[in-house]
């Protein structure tokens, strides 16, 4: 992201738009250390929407002829595709740098077609006038944050049906716990991106007021009608306090809130990956092209996506406090304190979504070594529970039942022996109950299959929980 820049050769700062109260320049470092043009320049194309329909609000309350709405319409969609034409060697040498994008834009439409540019900020504010700025723009990011939670969630399912027979150990404290299949395991992910979703689309519903018109803090004088602007625009109401809505941020700490809750999902689930691909676990194989190697060890193969996203995930927490501490002791209405909150919202859209990508990647092209989790699974106690289990289906209380498996446990580990090599005389030492139909039990498949109801790991309950979700995903 573009840093606040001191002047240099080749950069000329310009005049503030309120200079005729003071009777000297502003002092150089003061110049850099307020302006935010450096960063908030990616608002243009909605600071340029939103002028358009200003300039065709202010057309219809008779405050600017025929002639002049359409020149300034003109000049503003000819100032859009310049700027949309800049490069990134054009963005980080300047060659004038404003206050803001909103005067960089006014002072360019006046350069381009005279003193009527100046009509343009008649009734409205840059207090009000950012607020619209940055609903747009979370409407618009908003929008693409869904869209790649959605290529994530499609992605999960299609490797969740590929590996509903593969079996893997669960964890519970990170010790094995029960055995699981990868589909269900992938499937707990896509469950987290699904509540992640719900957040974002929840969010969408609060970014339906429209906020221009409330001036700088007042309202404006002129009579425009707002209800008309906010229609143009695609809002369905307008903001119905003044003071609250230029010094409003709410909408900005729901995506921050949305995107840390994301986060943090995505560096669990890198968390488990990172552990799956070290030598100890070997249950999984990420692609050459999504990893790198040491500048030492010539044997390495690291995990560096997914230790960047669980890295980032703190990147992402350090915005929303700070937006949530800025904001804590603003008094009514509008300070400029409220500038601060673009850096960090910016800097978060292109963290989690660059996070995103990158996870579907990772999905699309990892590689799961079945042999080596199928292996894991059958090796050790992780059907103790099922053994349990089995005693209740005989009639013994499960706290019973939990106190003699916890006897057999003992004994396996005393001997050194899988309590699944053991021939059923040994298991009626402890309790009469075992019958022969304990073999069905001591076994992977007939141990998942037994857990079949809703959102559990057998093959019915996965295959229920797909058919659902690609409802939902309508494919």
């Amino acid at each position: 992201m573009p840093k606040k820049q001191k002047p240099n050769n080749k950069s000329q700062w310009k005049s503030a738009a309120w200079e005729g109260r003071f009777k000297e320049a502003a002092d150089p470092d003061a110049a850099v250390f307020t302006t935010s043009f450096t960063f908030d320049r990616v608002l243009f194309p909605y600071d340029i929407q939103g002028s358009i329909v200003h300039t065709e609000g202010l057309a219809r309350a008779g405050l600017l002829t025929t002639s002049e709405k359409k020149t300034l319409i003109k000049g503003l969609k000819e100032i859009e595709k310049e700027m949309a034409k800049e490069t990134s060697a054009d963005l980080a040498n300047p060659v004038v740098i404003d206050e803001d994008i909103h005067m960089h834009i006014e002072r360019r439409l006046v350069e381009k077609v005279g003193e009527v540019g100046g009509k343009l900020h008649t009734g409205r504010s840059r207090n009000d006038q950012v607020a619209l700025d940055l609903i747009l723009y979370l409407r618009a990011e908003t929008g693409r944050t869904l869209a790649l939670i959605d290529a994530l969630q499609k992605s999960l399912l299609c490797r969740a049906e590929a590996e509903i027979d593969t079996f893997l150990p669960g964890y519970t404290h990170l010790q094995q716990a029960q055995p699981v299949s990868l589909a269900h395991h992938l499937l707990a992910y896509y469950e987290m991106l699904e509540r992640d979703r719900s957040r974002f689309s929840d969010s969408l519903k609060r970014l339906e007021a429209f906020p221009l018109g409330a001036g700088a803090l007042a309202g404006n004088s002129f009579g425009i009608d707002r209800k008309a602007n906010a229609k143009s625009l695609g809002f369905s109401s307008v903001t119905a306090n003044s003071l609250d809505t230029v010094c409003d941020r709410d909408a900005v700490i729901d995506y921050l809130s949305a995107a840390s809750i994301l986060m943090m999902h995505l560096s669990r689930w890198s968390e488990d990956w990172i552990l799956w691909a070290s030598t100890e676990f070997s249950y999984l194989e990420l692609p050459d092209r999504l990893s790198t190697g040491s500048s030492m060890m010539p044997q390495k193969k690291n995990p560096d996506l997914l230790e960047l996203i669980r890295g980032k995930t703190g990147r992402v927490y350090g915005s929303l406090t700070a937006l949530l501490t800025l904001m804590k002791g603003l008094p009514l209405s509008y300070n400029r304190d409220l500038q601060e909150d673009k850096e960090p919202l910016f800097d978060t859209v292109a963290t989690l979504q660059g996070a995103l990508r990158i996870m579907k990647r990772l999905t699309d092209e990892v590689h799961f070594r079945k042999p080596t989790m199928e292996n894991a699974a059958k090796e050790g106690l992780l059907l103790a529970t099922d053994v349990a289990d089995y005693l209740v289906t005989k009639g013994l209380p499960f706290r019973q039942a939990h106190k003699i498996v916890g006897q057999i446990v003992f004994k396996s580990i005393d001997e050194d022996k899988p309590f699944k090599d053991w021939p059923l005389e040994k298991f009626q030492t402890y309790s009469p109950l075992f019958k022969a139909d304990l073999s069905q039990r001591l076994t992977l498949k007939g141990a998942i299959e037994k857990k079949s109801g809703i959102g559990g790991t057998s093959q019915r309950s996965i295959k229920a929980a797909i058919k659902k979700i690609k409802t939902r995903l309508k494919v």
